[in-house]
């Protein structure tokens, strides 16, 4: 999942990794990291990587604490108002040391390794929240982020609380008979179809909703062949709306794989958010229960 940065002349380019290196060097106040963490001494500025992490500050009523975020945190609207760090896969030491926080929250998979390195290794605390794309790996990030922050209880009460959602979002399709076949298209690119295999967001919202990923034999997100996407026979294509350039309709059915399945000769596209469809926080029991009426109408049950 891309999305783009929204990156001001004051906090630099992402794109400059010699500069922000450089300043986070002369920044460096200690030699050793601040890894091990898991709780910030002092919380009140912290910068939040993940939409899922900025979400759950949110939802746990302690948004008072940031003081800047990633672009993929556009949930709240509120979350807006904060300064842009940049993409949570290209950021800049430069960039997310120039608010000056007394913490940085991120989830798994930040990146450039070089700048999470850099950044580790700075005098501010750096906790790292796992990225699971399951019911268990929520409730995970939730506690993680609430022990972070010093508000544990609070943590609880949301995590039971969201628990409680999912559990009854889960339920909403186990009565359901015939399963659709899902394949979910990241992008297409010279005519070649980026699908979702296993271990990946899309992967775990299929199975969420009562679906089955068409897609087998690979992990992550990868090409594939057109002869892969017939065998596949998704009954259903599924992508993000507002991540990345936009796939029209006409392109994706007019892809001959596509169009040779039963997906496309029914023109089936579910088109949803990309941050509320993966993002694996506090809207995903929503989620859930959206794609799965999307998948199955009526049959779904309250």
């Amino acid at each position: 999942m891309r999305f783009f940065p929204r990156l001001s002349t004051v906090r630099g380019s992402i794109f400059g990794p010699v500069i922000g290196l450089s300043m986070a060097v002369i920044a460096l106040q200690s030699a050793s990291a601040m890894e091990g963490t898991a709780v910030f001494a002092d919380p009140s500025k912290i910068v939040a990587v993940g939409g899922s992490i900025t979400e759950i500050v949110y939802a746990l009523g302690e948004e008072k604490h940031l003081v800047a975020r990633d672009s993929t945190s556009r949930y709240p609207n509120a979350a807006l108002d904060l300064p842009d760090v940049g993409y949570m896969r290209a950021l800049s030491p430069e960039g997310v040391l120039s608010v000056n926080p007394t913490g940085i929250l991120a989830l798994h998979g930040s990146g450039p390794k070089e700048a999470v390195d850099v950044l580790k290794k700075t005098s501010v605390p750096f906790i790292e929240v796992p990225e699971r794309y399951s019911h268990e790996g929520i409730l995970e990030k939730v506690r993680i982020v609430g022990k972070a922050l010093g508000v544990d209880a609070k943590a609880e009460v949301l995590a039971g609380e969201l628990d409680a959602k999912l559990t009854a979002a889960e339920k909403q399709t186990t009565s359901i008979k015939e399963r659709k076949r899902i394949l979910f298209v990241l992008s297409i690119q010279g005519g070649k179809i980026l699908a979702a295999g296993s271990e990946t967001a899309a992967d775990g919202m299929v199975k969420l909703a009562g679906g089955v990923n068409a897609v087998e034999g690979f992990s992550g997100y990868k090409q594939m062949s057109d002869e892969a996407i017939i065998t596949a026979r998704p009954d259903v294509i599924l992508m993000m709306s507002n991540a990345g350039p936009p796939v029209s309709d006409d392109e994706l059915f007019g892809n001959p794989s596509i169009a040779s399945t039963p997906a496309g000769t029914a023109r089936k596209l579910i088109r949803i958010d990309g941050a509320y469809l993966l993002g694996f926080g506090p809207r995903t029991a929503d989620a859930i229960h959206d794609l799965a009426v999307s998948l199955y109408g009526g049959q779904v049950t309250d």
